[in-house]
């Protein structure tokens, strides 16, 4: 038997709160690179393992720094001075059973292609130095994964996981995620990847800062940044009004000094990412792995990507407490909140995890003798499926920053 816990949680609804916060950090903001290229190298490295050995190896590749270079933008062009210097640490195995595996040169391809399909004004080869440091590690640690069993806890850790999002929540994610897509970038290519989106909602009324990295070679000066910064404005308030009927107002590129005549007073860059001039980057100082930095929710302080899939328990609790609450108040009627915790014990099975919590806050008129059994049996049909989370991440299809 699983110990699966499931209790009503007295707290207010987080849409019943007075202040909330909500930020979410863009695909291509220093701390997003670092995580996107981290899980870029795991699931290189994980089907390169699948095809010369059969099975995924051991390794964690969660320790990406970025180093920030030197640029100088100006109106209408710009170049990039000195690199921004990329740093691939962590583990992995180079040989088992007398066959070997190119791990630093999958792990640095595997973290250009990101880079190539994230930032798609950085020009690789120029503007950046990719440098691969990933210590070796030993194949013996393969009896772990349990290619024979299920796969042993690495560590004693938990994960945490909630649903469903506010909606607060929801127009940040979706507000960073337009303007990320490849079909905006057509329609306005002078807006970069490094993109923040913080959002606070103090009772009825929500306020959105939103910072925006421009291309200095698609603005030709400052009536072109300024028209641009007013079609955002227009931009992020429509699509925040699709998800509230709050009272919405937008800022964007606030540190701006509209007074200015020169590219000094505007938020210009050359490649689109504030990695190019003086950001650096770290692996989970950013989004958690549902996407979003939230305050008034249950975080981990756990970095996810990276991690290797098989057995971490810090990166598939995460991942998996997130998919129970998602389901939960999906499918069990009566639900209005769920917060998920799953604690493991390092060297027991992942599908057995010490604990396993659910904290509910109910519907009016629904009582807990009525929702728990079906609650518990939908974290049960989880945990006996875990593995699924593993065939997702190395299928690229679960977001994990």
């Amino acid at each position: 038997m699983r110990n699966i816990i499931v209790e009503e949680l007295i707290q207010k609804p987080i849409e019943e709160q007075e202040i909330e916060i909500v930020e979410r950090k863009g695909i291509g903001h220093p701390d997003s690179i670092s995580d996107g290229i981290a899980e870029s190298v795991s699931r290189g490295l994980c089907n390169a393992y699948l095809d010369h050995f059969g099975g995924v190896l051991h390794h964690n590749t969660d320790e990406v720094q970025i180093t920030a270079g030197e640029s100088n933008p100006v109106f209408g062009g710009g170049e990039i001075i000195k690199p921004m210097d990329i740093l691939l640490t962590g583990r992995g195995v180079p040989e088992y059973e007398g066959k070997k595996i190119g791990v630093d040169r999958i792990a640095i391809t595997a973290a250009k292609e990101y880079l190539k399909e994230a930032l798609i004004n950085l020009d690789i080869e120029s503007s950046t130095v990719v440098e691969c440091k990933i210590g070796h590690g030993s194949g013996d640690l393969v009896d772990v994964f349990g290619r024979e069993g299920m796969p042993k806890s690495n560590d004693t850790s938990f994960g945490v996981g909630f649903a469903p999002f506010s909606e607060t929540e929801r127009m940040v994610m979706a507000i960073e995620e337009l303007l990320n897509s490849k079909s905006f970038k057509k329609k306005y290519p002078q807006v970069g990847e490094d993109i923040k989106v913080m959002g606070l909602r103090d009772h009825d009324k929500i306020t959105l800062t939103v910072a925006v990295a421009m291309i200095s070679k698609y603005v030709d000066g400052c009536e072109i940044y300024m028209e641009t910064k007013e079609a955002l404005k227009e931009i992020v308030t429509k699509l925040a009004l699709e998800h509230t009927s709050r009272d919405v107002e937008a800022f964007i590129n606030t540190a701006d000094d509209p007074t200015c005549k020169t590219e000094e007073g505007y938020y210009l860059t050359v490649t689109g990412t504030s990695a190019e001039m003086g950001d650096d980057g770290s692996v989970g100082r950013g989004n958690r792995a549902n996407g979003l930095i939230t305050p008034n929710r249950p975080m981990s302080m756990e970095a996810t990507s990276g991690k290797n899939p098989i057995n971490h328990v810090g990166k598939i609790y995460n991942l998996l407490s997130t998919q129970m609450a998602n389901d939960i108040v999906k499918e069990v009627e009566g639900v209005n909140q769920a917060h998920l915790m799953i604690l493991s014990q390092i060297g027991a099975p992942i599908d057995q995890p010490k604990a396993a919590s659910a904290q509910l806050i109910l519907e009016k008129g629904y009582e807990m003798s009525k929702v728990r059994s079906e609650v518990q049996g939908v974290m049960d049909t989880w945990l006996a499926d875990i593995n699924k989370i593993t065939e997702m991440l190395i299928k690229g299809k679960l977001r994990t920053f």
